[in-house]
């Protein structure tokens, strides 16, 4: 399946979405216009959510799962493309009449198809759920474990906003013109596969081995394939026809001959009624953004961006899978995470702690290295062809701003609106933090309210998510008196789901209390670096996402 095919890279519908982006199609390479963190492509159906896997608290192992397996058979399973669909799944307040364009989940729904034999009827796919469950009931697998198969989808994009619900209809119009033409090539689905090499997990050094057809796979999370399983018999010829059908055949007269489609659709907009994106209805609260959600952009900008202007806080990570530098050494955010889920009991994203995910988390969060950070001006998108400004020209503007040591100082951690968890900062206006803020609106800011921007060369974005007249002074919006977007704020973790509310509240007083410990330490606030990088402390880093520090 070419799942480029059904993915709007260029925006000609999308108008934003989370972080992430889409996860299928191809990845993110590090220098993105939009920004977006930049992973390998994951498309995945799962069949069976393992869940948790620490098997004190009811998880299952690797090992009893890799047990298991190694105790059935299976026969290489053909996947059938139903349809390609919008809306629910997504928590930003889709029904909300806040106005803002409406957000929804990408999926496209897939079916395993049903085979039998010598007039059966319990399909070769039953039997194997069967004997599925049996082995991991055998094994010792815990109860965390789901007691049903999951309705077989591939999530392509969470929090997407479209620029109009005309411009949703034509996307959902287009892919599933893309999932009929699939379904003309594979009447009957296809088996999943490549002749390809790969290595688990993919990505890492050491010997790569034959990727082959059929495989169903162990992923530790969506970005890490840690173990192939192979079906017990290799292709039938028709099987093998297929499956090798798009890369190995000239597949245009399927594309010519296919001009309808003949299935339904229906729903795929998520039922949202006739809405468009008004740019003018932009306000600079705007920047204090959930991340796990599109943004709505000003006018003008027609391209999202994840691209900031921030103060870097992570440490070097103890994950194998992942590697960063030490930015500060003032501030030891360990101390704050809930590694043996004591009070956290799950998160209501891939992602788990941002401050450092380890290598074997009994909820199975993406395994990444510490992105602790307070992000202080969204730039947006670099690409100067849909409204943005490039990495050089945000470089000679900022270069040319002569600002103080960027002291900080933390106030307190709590929970905000999108159940994010956080760590405030001091917002002092007429600290080098507010006066650098006041700078980059003046001379970054996007016109708004009779404001421009001015800087002496002449460089703008229509992508900022701050306004030429915002100022630290207005402070942060939009839960207190203040209207502004200076908002020194790290987040920790997203959609923090805890084991009670008597575990939400011990939590935050034990975070607090190390949050007292350290306003004692530093009663002035502190300049954050290391003897390798920033030994002056408070530097301003320019980033491109909030994994990579440019």
């Amino acid at each position: 399946f070419p799942m480029e095919n059904i993915i709007d890279r260029d925006y000609n519908y999308v108008m934003s979405m989370d972080e992430d982006g889409w996860l299928v199609g191809g990845g993110y390479k590090t220098f993105d216009y939009s920004g977006k963190m930049p992973y390998i492509d994951s498309s995945h159906t799962e069949l069976l959510r393992i869940g948790s896997m620490d098997p004190d608290k009811g998880g299952t192992s690797i090992d009893q799962v890799y047990n298991a397996m190694a105790n059935i058979e299976f026969s290489p399973f053909s996947i059938f493309p139903e349809y390609l669909k919008g809306g629910g799944g997504h928590h930003s307040g889709d029904n909300d009449d806040d106005g803002e364009a409406p957000s929804c989940d990408v999926t496209l729904i897939v079916s395993v198809v049903e085979t039998y034999s010598n007039d059966d009827s319990y399909s070769e796919y039953e039997y194997f759920l069967d004997n599925l469950f049996s082995a991991m009931d055998n094994v010792g697998g815990g109860p965390c474990m789901d007691d049903h198969d999951t309705d077989p989808h591939v999530s392509m994009a969470r929090g997407v906003k479209f620029q109009s619900s005309y411009h949703s209809e034509q996307y959902m119009y287009e892919a599933n013109l893309e999932v009929a033409v699939w379904q003309s090539m594979y009447p009957n689905g296809v088996v999943i596969g490549s002749n390809r090499y790969a290595s688990f997990p993919p990505g890492r050094s050491g010997s790569k081995t034959y990727v082959g057809y059929g495989n169903l796979y162990f992923f530790f999370d969506r970005a890490n394939i840690t173990k192939a399983f192979s079906p017990s018999r290799s292709l039938g010829d028709d099987e093998y026809t297929y499956a090798t059908l798009y890369k190995g055949s000239d597949v245009s007269g399927y594309y010519s001959s296919t001009t309808e489609i003949d299935f339904n659709y229906g729903g795929s907009g998520g039922n949202q009624g006739d809405w468009e994106h008004n740019p003018y209805a932009w306000k600079a609260t705007m920047a204090m953004h959930d991340m796990t959600d599109g943004w709505d952009l000003p006018p003008n900008c027609y391209q999202e961006g994840e691209t900031f202007l921030g103060i870097p806080l992570s440490r070097k990570s103890d994950s194998k899978m992942q590697s960063t530098s030490s930015f500060q050494s003032q501030f030891d955010f360990e101390n704050l995470i809930d590694r043996n889920y004591t009070y956290v009991k799950s998160f209501g994203t891939n992602h788990g702690w941002l401050l450092g995910e380890e290598i074997g988390n009994a909820v199975g969060s993406i395994v990444d290295k510490d992105t602790a950070h307070i992000p202080l001006f969204y730039t947006g998108t670099t690409n100067t062809d849909m409204g943005g400004i490039s990495l050089s020209n945000i470089i000679k503007v900022v270069k040319n701003i002569q600002f103080g040591n960027l002291y900080i100082k933390p106030a307190f951690v709590f929970i905000d609106d999108n159940g994010h968890l956080k760590m405030q900062f001091e917002a002092d206006s007429t600290s080098a933090l507010g006066y650098l803020y006041d700078n980059l609106c003046k001379e970054l800011g996007i016109s708004w309210n009779y404001n421009s921007p001015y800087n002496s060369y002449g460089i703008y974005t229509n992508c900022a998510m701050h306004a030429a007249g915002d100022r630290a002074s207005y402070g942060c919006g939009p839960d207190n008196e203040n209207t502004g977007g200076f908002c020194p704020q790290m987040t920790m973790a997203y959609s923090v789901k805890f084991q009670s509310e008597d575990s939400a509240a011990a939590y935050l007083q034990i975070a607090n209390n190390y949050v007292d410990y350290w306003r004692s330490l530093y009663p002035s606030g502190v300049a954050v670096g290391t003897d390798q990088f920033c030994p002056n402390g408070g530097c301003l880093g320019l980033f491109l996402n909030r994994y990579d520090l440019y």
